[in-house]
């Protein structure tokens, strides 16, 4: 059996063969997958969410299906079915795309509310129940979904529901110059699933996901982790603070970072390093306080006036 480190390098350095920089990127993605978790990539067309998303999935030997939304996709479509055989007399499920265990949900704010809400209760409970029957999703099972900046014409912004299903949501941004540089020098018009091959498999990541079980996280980091989110319900001028899922998510994440970085417990940097990517699309603000700041500078303000536990 090999090391879930060896594993873990393995798989970024295979995704890094088609994505030029943004390791911090790559890094989080991997954190989301230890964490059984979604991620949300929000950021303008052109960045590379998609090819990110793609590689990702190339690396692991697992089922990948990339549903491109559009206003006119169904929930059916997502969920799937039940349809009369007029052979057999009975109902037979025609599963939906969503019975994958990578799921790519491109441009996910371009669809109805109605369509994007088909996906919380797989992402919540990787099941789908058509008809009062249930479903299980394959494991492991991971949607990452891109959208384009709500202001952008023809979107509808995703709600707080939907988006507190998401473990993360990151920004993959503009390149340096000089990777800019590389990626036109390197530029070649091939899908990331011709380039790359399998280096996990899905039992190898059903394993690293069983093992962030025995990552130890201490009771002053809990607490840590809990004094951050009472802050942001007591914050003025903000209109949804972090919920009890939001702690919990935050204490994943930190302990995957601590098993990314090869250590069996959670350190405050750890928790530190997660509170953007998993705090941030969480906190909801009030009209006039969205007008003078944003959610990163909120946490920024209550890492930096919260009393730091000694690492232990």
């Amino acid at each position: 059996m090999q090391p879930s480190a060896e594993i873990l390098n393995r798989i970024r350095n295979n995704i890094k063969k088609v994505i030029i920089g943004k390791d911090d990127v790559i890094d989080l993605l991997l954190i989301s997958l230890l964490c059984s978790g979604h991620v949300l990539i929000e950021d303008i067309p052109g960045t590379g969410k998609t090819t990110i998303v793609s590689a990702l999935a190339a690396s692991l030997g697992c089922s990948f299906k990339r549903i491109q939304f559009t206003p006119d996709v169904l929930p059916s479509d997502i969920t799937g079915f039940n349809m009369f055989n007029m052979k057999t007399g009975e109902q037979e499920f025609h599963q939906g795309l969503v019975m994958n265990q990578i799921i790519l949900a491109d441009e996910i704010n371009r669809t109805s509310p109605k369509t994007q809400s088909a996906l919380l209760e797989v992402m919540q409970e990787n099941q789908v129940t058509i008809d009062g029957k249930t479903y299980p999703a394959p494991r492991p099972f991971m949607v990452l979904a891109t959208q384009n900046p709500v202001e952008m014409a023809g979107t509808y912004p995703l709600p707080e529901a939907q988006l507190d299903r998401f473990l993360m949501c990151i920004s993959i941004g503009y390149p340096s110059r000089e990777e800019e540089v590389q990626i036109l020098a390197n530029y070649r018009p091939k899908k990331a699933a011709e380039v790359l091959s399998p280096v996990a498999s899905a039992e190898d990541i059903i394993r690293m996901q069983q093992e962030l079980e025995n990552i130890h996280c201490s009771k002053e980091i809990l607490k840590y982790i809990i004094y951050i989110s009472e802050s942001t319900r007591k914050m003025q001028g903000v209109k949804i603070g972090i919920s009890p899922r939001g702690s919990i998510a935050l204490m994943l994440a930190s302990k995957g970072c601590a098993m990314l970085e090869g250590r069996s417990f959670v350190l405050p940097d750890d928790v530190q390093r997660m509170a953007y990517p998993v705090l941030s699309h969480r906190l909801i603000l009030h009209g006039r306080l969205r007008q003078q700041t944003d959610s990163k500078s909120i946490i920024t303000n209550i890492l930096r006036t919260t009393p730091v536990p000694a690492a232990r």
